[in-house]
């Protein structure tokens, strides 16, 4: 019998689940949870298939199946993911990925596609040489996004750097995918890495990449993200909390187009297009000279100034409607409407966390709404607690394998706990709502505190207090 083998490139707590199954299916898993770790792997041997998460603190599949390609003969690879699109889902079809899933991974999925003992898994189908490159859609109708937008269409299909300004949550990550989609290098990698996550001497490793043997651990080379973004687009997200010396070398690559990497005696030449976002008063910083004014203007060259949501008028109704259907479709639940209350209040509050937390609003109220309608108590306000569903709704929040619970479940009430009287606190469903942001994002507690809209400071407090209360949290 052919030995079956399958890699998962993931954080190890979202698919070691599955290895006491695969075995006794007679398959051989292996795991890594970064680019070179995977090539590494496949270095010693061939598996059938690859699992990858899409997102891994610094890793993106795109860097994955922008290796398969280059490698030529390579195992089909499934990317999965916590949350998703339709054009994020097509994105990775395009650059090569045999299937896109979300999350939660079901066994009975993994089964379904794992290779027959007598022919080989079939093979990963070629990108389409003329298919157009997703298109993303910004949602919003009021004149300040359209000028924004008309500015991002008009300018995409062009080389220049762009500059995204704009406060926490307002989308600015959107805006840079956007202009990647619409332009000529749609179907090129796109690469994101945030410069505020990382240390100085990290950010200059994953940037610009590594020889064997630069630094203690440097074992191999390492492609930095500039590479693994040649021919297309690369994100510098919160590029004015990049270090001065770093700033530098940031700036040789625009003016020439080269780097070296770290350890490195030869240039690496890139054709690479630059997008980079803020949100801070980057020309204070200059002033202050926190960050280079050589820099800037070549950062500058489009500037994008994201407005707020509190002045987008009617857009906080189109997007509360789209992360209501967005959620009830990934939680299998029935579609929800707004109640009259809940829309007054929507157009009323001033949206300090953005469209991010909108967003975050509205995946709470779909899980606590039921079959709806969404009312104001299900966005759980400071000093609210839930005291569950009013009598006579149907309460049917997910279940752990990502069904609807069936009408009467308690699992809701065996998850939090409840005070006499069956009140939920509000801190009980904060950590849940924590919890599960550091679940989606594999831990990272940035990008989680970029999802709950909270600044890493305070997220961090909250996660000791849960120790100081017994909770097992690295």
């Amino acid at each position: 019998m052919a030995e079956k083998r399958i890699l998962f490139v993931a954080q190890a707590q979202s698919v070691t689940p599955f290895f006491s199954r695969l075995k006794e299916a007679g398959v051989e898993a292996g795991i890594a949870d970064s680019l070179s770790g995977a090539l590494a792997y496949l270095k010693k041997t061939t598996p059938s298939l690859i699992f990858t998460q899409a997102k891994i603190v610094t890793y993106r599949a795109e860097s994955l199946l922008a290796a398969a390609k280059e490698m030529g003969d390579f195992p089909p690879v499934i990317v999965f993911a916590a949350r998703g699109t339709a054009e994020e889902a097509q994105y990775y079809l395009d650059q090569g990925a045999r299937d896109y899933w979300l999350e939660p991974l079901l066994w009975e999925k993994i089964e379904a596609v794992l290779p027959d003992d007598d022919r080989p898994a079939a093979p990963r189908p070629e990108p389409a040489q003329t298919a157009s490159p997703p298109k993303f859609t910004i949602i919003g109708s009021h004149p300040a996004i359209g000028r924004v937008l008309a500015l991002a269409k008009q300018v995409a299909p062009s080389k220049a750097t762009v500059l995204i300004a704009g406060e926490s949550g307002t989308g600015k990550e959107m805006f840079a995918r956007y202009l990647h989609a619409h332009s000529d290098r749609g179907g090129c990698p796109f690469v994101a890495i945030n410069c505020a996550a990382l240390p100085e001497h990290l950010l200059e490793s994953e940037l610009f990449g590594h020889e064997k043997g630069a630094f203690t651990g440097a074992i191999g080379r390492k492609l930095g993200k500039f590479e693994l973004a040649d021919g297309g687009t690369i994100l510098l997200d919160e590029i004015s909390e990049m270090e001065l010396g770093l700033q530098a070398k940031l700036l040789r690559v625009l003016q020439e187009g080269e780097f070296d990497r770290v350890g490195g005696v030869e240039p690496v030449k890139v054709d690479v297009r630059v997008l980079a976002t803020t949100n801070r008063k980057i020309e204070q910083a200059v002033e202050e000279n926190k960050f280079r004014q050589d820099l800037y203007y070549r950062l500058n060259v489009i500037p994008l100034k994201l407005p707020p949501l509190r002045e987008r008028g009617e857009d906080v109704l189109l997007l509360a409607r789209f992360f209501i259907d967005r959620y009830t479709q990934a939680y299998a639940l029935p579609r929800l409407e707004l109640s009259p209350e809940a829309t007054a209040w929507l157009r009323e509050y001033d949206w300090p966390g953005n469209v991010r937390e909108l967003q975050n609003l509205m995946e709470r109220a779909v899980l606590l709404a039921g079959r709806g309608p969404i009312r104001k108590v299900h966005f759980l306000l400071d000093g609210d607690t839930w005291a569950g569903p009013e009598p006579g709704d149907d309460q049917i929040l997910p279940s752990a394998t990502g069904e609807p619970a069936e009408p009467g479940d308690t699992q809701f009430a065996e998850t939090v706990p409840a005070m006499p009287g069956g009140v939920v606190p509000l801190s009980e469903l904060e950590k849940i709502m924590i919890l599960r942001s550091l679940d989606q994002t594999s831990g990272n507690r940035t990008q989680a505190a970029e999802l709950l809209g909270i600044s890493v400071r305070t997220l961090r407090n909250k996660l000791n207090e849960y120790r100081l209360q017994g909770m097992n949290i690295a």
